[in-house]
């Protein structure tokens, strides 16, 4: 057992595989400008794009903490863990765009949080990129998505910790 608030564990977990997204996003970024790759290089959009980041690295870490939650072994994580975010890769606008998808999988894309800030970062990385939803409604999705999942987390993580 530990004495720290499970709450600030879980978020402590949170924020340290948003940090490690921003050093992944770092490195893309420093590639993109080494091949000459045209991308968008203002401060603010720089700003969102490593928001976007931290914030979907975060929420992603606290599902992954959910499914470890429930599942308690390694091999099982692996195995339901894949079953789980692969799905929601392709269920999502990462290789699509929404108005090719199926109606069917259109509505699963939109519940994915996923496609918001898949959306988000082409919109902030691209030249002339557009956000489909529109910033607000991005991180609002993702905010709202975090804040659930971080609920969940906080709520099964006492089962991994006895």
């Amino acid at each position: 057992m530990s004495p720290a608030l499970r709450s600030s564990l879980v978020f402590g977990k949170a924020i340290s595989a948003g940090f490690r997204g921003l050093v992944q996003a770092a490195v893309i970024y420093l590639l993109a400008l080494c091949m000459h790759i045209t991308i968008r290089t203002e401060p603010l959009t720089i700003l969102g794009v490593l928001a976007a980041v931290l914030l979907g690295s975060a929420l992603f870490s606290t599902f992954s903490l959910i499914i470890a939650c429930i599942v308690k072994t390694r091999e099982r994580f692996m195995g339901i863990g894949q079953l789980l975010t692969m799905p929601m890769f392709f269920a999502s606008n990462a290789i699509y765009p929404l108005e090719l998808m199926p109606g069917w999988l259109r509505i699963i894309a939109q519940i994915n949080p996923l496609t918001y800030l898949v959306d988000a970062l082409r919109a902030l990385m691209i030249v002339g990129g557009v956000s489909v939803h529109g910033y607000g409604v991005d991180f609002a999705v993702l905010f709202g998505a975090f804040f659930v999942l971080m609920a969940g987390a906080v709520r099964l993580y006492p089962t991994l910790v006895e």
